[in-house]
């Protein structure tokens, strides 16, 4: 059965500042939910308390991911560095028929550490390209640890809220985002933590940890 979310629309003001967002989602009472898949528990068994919950406007999508970890760190202090092996959140998500994807197999990446250092590409698995510098600064981010980097430490709890405007899906380019659908996933890692660990929100079903597998996205549906 394939995973399947409804991006619920919210009457939240284009351009509000990220640090903004949770107390605006409470207000719309959009619900979290887990990012729990612990989908190689042979080598890599921890699994962290993440929670994640999404919404949009018409014209920018809202991620909120909350964390909870034994430990965490953020070394990367360059967006398009290295922030999957920091303590680093993810959403994956592919257009399907859309401009820059006509054959279905093109995804993007976003992927942000725990201080909100961003990652974005576009392609195929293999063969993946970088965001324009614009697109990536278009990605307004807020955390609750603040933007300087750290060595690790821990336990800590986190919170990470990422606002994406429609033109930062940059190949496709949408008008809006009411009523579009994606394949898409959402993951939390950590590989160069004391304990990595490797969870999505669908499962993943390869033999060993690796989230660059459209085939295992789930559904977004975006309410009109």
């Amino acid at each position: 059965m394939v995973d399947e979310l409804v991006v619920c629309r919210v009457k939240v003001p284009a351009g509000k500042a990220a640090g903004e967002i949770p107390a605006a989602l409470d207000s719309a009472g959009v619900p979290f939910r887990q990012i729990g898949c612990v989908n190689w528990p042979d080598g890599f068994p921890y699994r962290p308390d993440v929670f994640f919950r999404t919404a949009h406007n018409g014209e920018e999508l809202f991620l909120e991911f909350r964390v909870s970890e034994q430990s965490a760190r953020a070394v990367t202090d360059t967006d398009q560095g290295p922030v999957w092996k920091d303590s680093c959140v993810e959403f994956f998500a592919a257009i399907p028929g859309g401009e820059g994807n006509p054959a279905g197999e093109a995804y993007y990446n976003f992927e942000c550490n725990c201080i909100g250092r961003l990652l974005l590409h576009h392609g195929i698995k293999g063969d993946r390209k970088p965001a324009p510098e614009e697109t990536v600064r278009s990605v307004r981010r807020w955390s609750s640890l603040g933007d300087r980097p750290f060595a690790e430490k821990g336990p800590l709890s986190w919170s990470l809220v990422e606002i994406i405007p429609a033109g930062a899906f940059f190949k496709d380019r949408p008008e809006g985002l009411g009523g579009m659908r994606m394949r898409a996933n959402f993951y939390k890692c950590g590989d160069d933590l004391a304990v990595p660990h490797f969870l999505s929100w669908a499962p993943v079903r390869t033999a060993k940890p690796d989230f660059h597998v459209p085939a295992f996205f789930g559904r977004l549906v975006f309410e009109p």
